[in-house]
Order: C-alpha cells, then sequence, then structure tokens
C-alpha cells in the first residue's frame, strides 16, 4: 500500500470536515424534500386510523404530534453530527459497531419499501377521484407506476429540489385550502365541535390507549429523509438543519391533527372511501373543485413521495455493499446512462411484489408499515443517545462539564429529553411487535434475508481472501466528539506500507502511555468534482481501500496492547496538507508521529520539537508541539 500523494486542490475543509459542495439546499429546500415525504402521510394515515380506532383517529395523532416535536430535536442533531449522511445507518456505526449499522440500515429499508408501495397505491387512489373509471385498474397502474419511477431512475432523472419544491407547495397550498374551506363551511364553532367527538365514545383501555398511539406513527412517517439530505444542505449544517424542520415542524403540525379529526368526524368514513378522505373532505367543504384539486395534488405528491423511497433504498444498497455486508454487484453501474442498475431494480422490485401480494390493500399496507418505521426511530434515537452519554462521560473524565465549542446535544437537559424520547418511540416499536403481527412478519422475514445475505457476502469474501465489513473509523467531521480537545491526543498519522503502518502503531502505543491515541489516515476525495444526487450518501471513507488497509492493519496491533482511549480517524481532501491542517485544528495532539518519508505531513506541522525515532527499521519522525487550552462555553 503506497503512501498518498497529492493530487491537485480541492476546496479547503470546512469546519464540518468535508469539502464544501456548493451552495447545497437550504431551509425552504430541505423542508420541501420533507414535506414532499412526510406531507404524503396525511392522505392516507386517517383512513387506516379510523379503521382501527374509529373517531378516536385525531386524538392518537395529537399525542403522536409530542413524540414527533422531539424526534425532530434528535433527527436535526444526527443531520449535524453526520454530514456525510447515512441517518441509521451512520449513527449506528459511529455509537457501536457496523454490524448495528446494517441492522439500521435493514430496517430503513423495510421503511423505504412500503413508503414506495402504499405512496403509489394511495397516489393511483386519488386518481380515481378525478377518473373513476380507473378504479379497477389501481393495482396494475401502480404496479406501472412503480415500473416507470425505476426506469426515469435508470436514466438518470431522479430528483430534482426545485421540482420537488413546486410540488410541495402546491400540496401544502391544498392542504390549507381545506382548512380554511372547514373553518368557512361549518364555521369556528362547528370546527371546534369536532374535537369532543374524538374523544368520546367508548372508554379506551390502558392497551388500546398504547395501541392505538404506536399506530399514529403512521401520520409522521418521513422523518428520516432529513438525515439523508444532510451531504446537499447549505452549510452549515448546524443552521440549516433546525430550520428546515422547524418549517417541518409548523406545517405538519397545522395539517395533519386537523385533517385527520375533520375527515374521521365531519364526514362518515364508514361510507365514503377511507383511502380518499382528504380529498372528500375539500368536496364537503367548498365542493367538486376543490375536492378535484386535492385529488390531483394529492396524486402527484404521492408518487414523488415513492420515487423519493426508491431512491433513498438504492442509495442504503449501495452503503451497505461499500461497507462490505451486501454484494459488490449492487454497485455496478451500466454504460448507458452510469447508473447503479441492480441496485435500483432491487428497491423497485420488492414494492412491487409487496403491491401484488397485498393486492393493492391500503390497510395491510399500513399495518406493515410499523415495522420498519418506528424500529429505524429506535434505533437512531437510541444509539444517539449513547453517543451523547459517551461524550459527557469523556468530558467528565476530563474536568470539562460544559460545552465545548461545536458540540451538541451534550448538556443534561436535552440528555434527559433524548433518553425519554427514546423510551417514548421504543415502547410504540414493541407494542406494534405485538399488536401488528403482519408488520412483524414481513419486516422480521425481510431484516433476516438481510442479514443472511450479508453472512454469505462475509464467508465468499473470506473464502476468496478479500477483506471483511469495513474497520470502524470516526471522520473528522466528528472527531471532537470523541476527543474532546482538552485531552490533546498523540496523533499517529498512518501511511505506507503495512509493515510501516504496523511500526507507526508500535511507535504511537509507546508514546502515549496514558493519554489518548488517535490513528489518523488522509486519503484522497474520490467523490470530489462529483455532483451530489439528494438522498445520497457522501462519504468518501467507504471508498477508500487504502484507508481500510490501512485501519485493518492498525487493528491488528491495538488489542495486543490492551489500550482503551484508542481512536481511528478519517479526513478525506486532495489537497492532503490541507487536511492536515484541519486535522491538526480539530483534535490540536501533543504530539505527532509520521514517517520520515512523508515529508507533506511534516512541512504542515509547522514548528515543534522534532525527534527522529527508528521503530522495527522504519524510520520516522516524533514531533513535540505546544497545545492550545481549549475554553469553555
Amino acid at each position: 500500500m503506497a503512501a498518498v500523494d497529492k493530487a491537485g486542490s480541492s476546496p479547503k475543509l470546512g469546519r464540518r470536515g468535508s469539502a464544501q459542495r456548493g451552495a447545497g439546499l437550504g431551509p425552504v429546500l430541505c423542508w420541501a424534500i420533507v414535506f414532499a415525504d412526510i406531507g404524503t402521510s396525511v392522505y392516507y394515515t386517517p383512513g387506516i386510523l379510523f379503521g382501527r380506532v374509529g373517531n378516536h383517529a385525531a386524538l392518537f395523532v395529537g399525542l403522536t404530534l409530542i413524540v414527533f416535536v422531539l424526534l425532530t430535536i434528535k433527527y436535526s442533531e444526527v443531520s449535524i453530527r453526520y454530514p456525510q449522511g447515512g441517518g441509521v445507518v451512520t449513527v449506528g456505526a459511529d455509537a457501536a459497531n457496523n454490524f448495528v449499522g446494517l441492522i439500521g440500515g435493514l430496517l430503513i429499508l423495510v421503511d423505504y419499501f412500503l413508503t414506495a408501495a402504499l405512496s403509489a397505491l394511495s397516489g393511483l387512489i386519488y386518481l380515481t377521484v378525478i377518473a373513476p373509471d380507473l378504479k379497477g385498474t389501481v393495482v396494475a397502474l401502480t404496479v406501472t407506476a412503480l415500473i416507470l419511477i425505476a426506469v426515469l431512475n435508470l436514466m438518470g432523472i431522479s430528483a430534482n429540489a426545485r421540482i420537488t419544491a413546486v410540488v410541495a407547495a402546491i400540496a401544502i397550498s391544498s392542504q390549507l385550502a381545506v382548512i380554511i374551506a372547514v373553518l368557512v363551511h361549518v364555521g369556528i364553532g362547528g370546527a371546534l365541535a369536532a374535537i369532543p367527538k374524538a374523544v368520546s365514545g367508548p372508554r379506551i383501555s390502558s392497551v388500546g390507549l398504547v395501541t392505538g398511539y404506536a399506530g399514529a406513527f403512521l401520520a409522521f412517517s418521513g422523518l428520516e429523509s432529513i438525515s439523508q439530505l444532510a451531504p446537499t444542505m447549505a452549510p452549515p449544517n448546524r443552521r440549516t438543519a433546525p430550520r428546515a424542520m422547524l418549517l417541518v415542524v409548523m406545517t405538519v403540525a397545522i395539517t395533519s391533527p386537523l385533517l385527520t379529526l375533520w375527515s374521521t368526524t365531519l364526514l362518515n368514513p364508514k361510507g365514503d372511501d377511507p383511502n380518499q378522505l382528504i380529498s372528500l373532505l375539500g368536496g364537503f367543504a367548498a365542493g367538486p373543485l376543490l375536492q378535484l384539486e386535492v385529488a390531483a395534488s394529492a396524486a402527484l405528491l404521492l408518487v414523488f413521495a415513492s420515487n423519493t423511497a426508491i431512491i433513498g433504498s438504492y442509495h442504503v444498497f449501495l452503503a451497505l455493499s461499500r461497507m462490505r455486508f451486501l454484494p459488490a454487484a449492487l454497485q455496478t453501474r451500466n454504460r448507458w446512462r452510469n447508473t447503479p442498475h441492480w441496485a435500483i431494480l432491487t428497491a423497485t422490485t420488492i414494492p412491487v411484489v409487496v403491491i401484488l401480494i397485498s393486492n393493492g390493500d391500503v390497510g395491510v399496507l399500513g399495518d406493515m408499515y410499523s415495522f420498519g418505521l418506528l424500529g429505524a426511530f429506535s434505533v437512531t434515537c437510541v444509539c444517539l443517545d449513547i453517543v451523547r452519554w459517551r461524550e459527557r462521560a469523556s468530558h467528565r473524565r476530563h474536568g470539562h462539564t460544559h460545552r465545548t465549542a461545536g458540540s451538541v446535544g451534550t448538556s443534561l437537559p436535552t440528555f434527559v429529553i433524548g433518553v425519554i424520547t427514546s423510551l417514548l418511540v421504543v415502547t410504540a416499536w414493541t407494542t406494534n411487535l405485538v399488536a401488528k403481527p403482519l408488520a412483524t412478519l414481513f419486516g422480521g422475514a425481510v431484516t433476516t434475508v438481510g442479514l443472511a445475505v450479508a453472512g454469505a457476502t462475509y464467508y465468499v469474501r473470506k473464502r476468496r481472501g478479500l477483506p471483511g465489513p469495513v474497520p470502524i473509523a470516526h471522520r473528522l467531521a466528528q472527531a471532537w466528539l470523541k476527543s474532546p480537545r482538552l485531552r490533546h491526543p498523540v496523533l499517529v498519522v498512518l501511511s505506507g506500507t503495512v509493515k510501516q503502518i504496523e511500526a507507526l502503531v508500535h511507535a504511537g502505543i509507546d508514546a502515549a502511555a496514558q493519554t489518548p491515541l488517535i490513528f489518523a489516515y488522509l486519503g484522497p476525495d474520490p467523490t470530489h468534482g462529483r455532483r451530489t444526487r439528494i438522498l445520497e450518501i457522501v462519504d468518501p471513507y467507504l471508498e477508500d481501500e487504502n484507508a481500510h488497509l490501512a485501519f485493518t492493519a492498525a487493528r491488528r496491533v491495538i488489542p495486543a496492547a490492551r489500550r482503551r482511549e484508542v481512536h481511528a480517524v478519517y479526513a478525506s481532501d486532495n489537497d492532503r496538507g490541507a487536511a492536515f491542517t484541519e486535522m491538526l485544528d480539530r483534535l490540536n495532539p501533543k504530539e505527532i508521529i509520521a514517517l520520515s518519508e512523508d515529508k507533506e505531513t511534516l512541512h504542515s506541522l509547522g514548528k515543534g520539537s522534532r525527534r527522529r525515532m527508528q521503530r522495527d527499521g522504519v524510520a520516522m519522525m516524533r514531533v513535540a508541539r505546544l497545545v492550545r487550552v481549549a475554553r469553555a462555553y
């Protein structure tokens, strides 16, 4: 393995540790993409919930709305902590290991599969409001729509943020128009009179209360999209993500509870088609013109949501394949349009099969939804709590109880609220595991198949002498979360052959004693100059084979030394000197060990006490630096 050479220049690393990729998507465009996913739920959730809990549907949506708001805080933080994207896959791997990331990825895939199927089906059902003659062919049309979406993605025509923003604007306008029409038609008094209807009727048992609460999460599916948008956000994510989430909360909090309340109390869901309630509510309040407009905008938004789910699916497939859990064939790109055809076809085939097996039953698909949705929520929440706890524990060990510059979510109130959120979400998931056996059967089957494929992939790679799953390495953007600046670690820059890397590791272990030790690899950015697509997971590390070999070689040495405070950090930039300067600024090491032949790294160090040394015949340089004193905030 040769040392990395300078291969040109690139934009200087930003404070997030990744090359800046243009202006990026601002809060409004991020809101539009998330709302184009989460805003579709209101079109089918009222009918599904009414079939389960009757007039109490709005009550449970209101209860779940509180947890939804708490979830938006966590997902905003995931977007900030992990700017490379990946959501549950990335936070699971960072909090525990790559296997947990794999589980999270399989759960989000289950969610995406059902989103694609349910959204496309609901879109075609709403279309029958405009063209009633299509009712007998809804299943066939849904399958056709999914195939057409696959063809568009194979051609490289996926999602455009501005077009999505237009569609989202039309949808929110239609939903608000229905709300205003209802207020005008029945008056403020009539609208408020619907509230007692949502809480009246037979007494709800404690089991029914928990079951209804768990089922109402369907109204807020799509929230996970924000974490997948992290690579395309306008920097800094710290500002963009919370603002986008605030817009999502404002719009969803207005539309979802009110539309659910009025569509299940002012209409007659038993006599009307429960899968067209929002359109029928528009007709009830303002006549056929609004009814047709809502049906058209709903169909358009739902088809967009189905496309978004398929895009999300195949990008998760690509990420899990790069992590070496799924076959490398999924990464294969065709010569026609340079698109990953096997990943796209797999992401489309499963929703098509689900539609055919369920025979287009929206209720059945709604029940199947809960496993992946709540599973992904649960893994994300719990793993983020682990990351926060580890960060707080690190600060306490080193006598620092305040937030350091750039830290996220480490305050005690934030941590406690996060744990409460996790308990509420995990309660909903475990409830659905029992209450909705079909969802558990489908989700469990998909997850089991995924694990079996991962096991087979590992076995085949091992038989062929190929490396296993990629070793865990923290990206420079999160390095300060694991190694606060007060700790002043010993930094070992890995480069050269396997023998040289092992010698560097031994030297670092000897030099660190009780000091935290960081092994760092600086690689070229394979994604530099490449257009970043919506929901794409942009993580150069997953494509850097040399970095994988370097960290694998390092990890063979570390266990024998019985070191606990050891971290692997990865940074990528085609300007290696700029990347190393950024690394020094973030980690503030007291000593650096590098190969003597690594001239570029040593040149970037500037002044410092230098000492030549050898270990196992490998020449290296040990540089002592004056460290900065970190300030508390």
